[in-house]
């Protein structure tokens, strides 16, 4: 099955918030995304549903393996494009932004080669100094 954009950004925010606080409940998802408790309840009807999350006891939300999976590669996506594009000399509001909104549609072998060059630039930067 093919990701949205939405399930992309629920995950990973779901993932942000494990790594953050160690638990994740959907008032938290509701805080951090600005939306409402309903939507968010429906929303994660829907990733449960479609194998993306678990509902653990005590109403906490836990992402499965196939969660885990989607949510990362989305995160590190974010990370490594807004890290690319502070280097571009884009501002730091931006380069979140433009991030964000380009890491739900980039290829696979895009990502991989912007991933590899940033690497070799961090490489260069390092040996330089």
């Amino acid at each position: 099955m093919v990701s949205s954009e939405s399930t992309e950004m629920y995950l990973e925010t779901i993932y942000v918030l494990k790594n953050r606080n160690g638990r994740v409940r959907a008032v938290d998802i509701a805080t951090e995304m600005g939306y409402s408790k309903p939507t968010i309840s429906e929303w994660m009807n829907k990733l449960r549903r479609e194998g993306y999350i678990d509902p653990e006891e005590g109403r906490n939300i836990v992402l499965t393996e196939k969660g885990e999976a989607l949510a990362a590669k989305t995160y590190e996506r974010h990370t490594v494009l807004t890290a690319l594009f502070r280097a571009l000399g884009v501002s730091d509001e931006v380069a979140e932004e433009d991030a964000c909104r380009v890491e739900h549609y980039i290829s696979d072998e895009t990502f991989a080669a912007l991933k590899a060059h940033g690497e070799e630039l961090a490489k260069d930067r390092k040996s330089v100094v």
